[in-house]
């Protein structure tokens, strides 16, 4: 009740200067992001750039939770709409962003007037743990913004079963997030997921090589091919297909991998061995089938979880690769004919979180952006996440959306009010 008493105008206050403390210490929460999760220096960065935007756009919202007066047939009545705080929000955050994920949910939430408990992935705590110290020095009060760390199983389960919690909101695997469903059924909460992606990435013959092989470089290999939204799936026109395969190729090669502290470091090391056993076992099972190694293709020579960032053509739509979400830095590149014949392959997944192509036929583009069946498209662009931007997919890839105007939504409640016998 103290948090959600608070004025628009208080909140925004204390969001803009949670916004102001991390964009001031951005050179040590990059250290402790790299030194925890292993992308580059530059890459965390760029990560934390993206959470403060997150967190000094919903600044701004918390002033435009608006609500509705309704027209009636009558005089003696007024119908109102109101928006109001849904309450305790539980936020489970993942390993691969493990700042801005969290400044994405808690943002809007506490610019709506709830309190968050924030259960950040195992693997990543000490960056949850540097954004909660922020916001208690940007003036949050005690129990506003939480962190709670250890096991998963165990915390996860006590957040979906209390029926204080009202509002749970997860990025991580759809396995995980058909179990949290379940979880939090008997308690009948709101929930927010951002689940697993399988993106194509489609080359038509139109398209300007050169932009594609750039923007495929960016969606792909950013933080080791260990993000959602990363393309997942080549589909390259047979008419471009070598050409596109040279590009992609030489880019690939000139990729500096080591650890992500170093200068000019480029790719960092996987999260964990379980990691690179699923990136080898891809490979493996495309060149069984067929499919040619045109970089990388192996473990590097440094060692521990470094792996070489790969390109594989020839690959067949039997190959696990196209199932399976890799989260890994490799791309599999698949030949197509016909427009309709690629959108089909687009489509055929369980997934539709994020999608991307190239073309320069505007027909084609309005077309093709259309038939997609994902969340989101990016269109001659290899990069689609901003603050600004409704983020989340469709199918087993999730529900709600993060971001944007439509984000906060996903943290209030519609109360509707009737008020009568006004003619009196």
């Amino acid at each position: 009740p103290g948090w959600a008493a608070k004025t628009a105008k208080e909140r925004s206050a204390v969001l803009r200067r949670w916004f102001e403390l991390i964009t001031h210490n951005v050179d040590d929460l990059a250290l402790i992001l790299t030194s925890e999760q292993g992308k580059p220096l530059a890459e965390s960065k760029g990560e934390l750039t993206l959470g403060a935007a997150y967190v000094e756009w919903f600044a701004e919202e918390a002033r435009r939770v608006y609500g509705d007066v309704i027209p009636t047939m009558g005089n003696d009545r007024r119908l109102v709409v109101l928006k109001q705080p849904v309450g305790v929000c539980v936020a489970i955050t993942p390993w691969n962003f493990p700042c801005s994920m969290i400044t994405r949910k808690v943002a809007p939430a506490i610019a709506a007037g709830c309190t968050v408990v924030i259960k950040p992935a195992e693997a990543t705590p000490y960056s949850a743990l540097a954004l909660a110290e922020l916001a208690h020095r940007a003036g949050f009060p005690p129990g506003v913004v939480n962190v709670i760390t250890g096991d998963a199983r165990a915390i996860g389960g006590e957040m979906c079963a209390n029926p204080t919690v009202r509002k749970l909101s997860f990025t991580g695997s759809t396995e995980v997030g058909r179990l949290l469903m379940k979880q939090v059924a008997p308690t009948v909460k709101k929930l927010s997921l951002e689940l697993g992606g399988n993106a194509p990435f489609i080359v038509f013959e139109d398209a300007d090589l050169d932009a594609a092989a750039d923007g495929a470089m960016v969606s792909k290999y950013r933080n080791a091919g260990q993000t959602c939204v990363c393309a997942n799936r080549f589909f390259v026109h047979e008419k471009v297909y070598d050409a596109f395969a040279a590009k992609l190729a030489e880019r690939v090669r000139a990729l500096k991998v080591g650890p992500g502290t170093e200068p000019g470091v480029e790719q960092g090391p996987l999260i964990d061995a379980q990691a690179v056993a699923k990136v080898e076992e891809h490979i493996a099972d495309a060149t069984a089938l067929g499919a040619k190694v045109a970089a990388g293709g192996k473990r590097h020579a440094l060692g521990g979880t470094f792996f070489e960032p790969t390109v594989l053509t020839g690959v067949g739509p039997d190959a696990k690769i196209f199932r399976e979400e890799t989260f890994g830095p490799i791309a599999p590149l698949f030949a197509f004919s016909t427009e309709a014949e690629v959108i089909e392959l687009a489509n055929r997944t369980e997934y539709g979180l994020a999608s991307y192509f190239y073309a320069r036929d505007l027909g084609r583009v309005w077309r093709v952006a259309e038939a997609l069946e994902y969340g989101m498209v990016g269109v001659n662009t290899g990069f689609i996440t901003t603050e600004a931007a409704p983020f989340g997919g469709v199918k087993q890839s999730g529900l709600g959306r993060e971001g944007s105007m439509y984000g906060i939504d996903e943290y209030v409640e519609v109360k509707y009010v009737a008020f009568g016998g006004l003619d009196r």
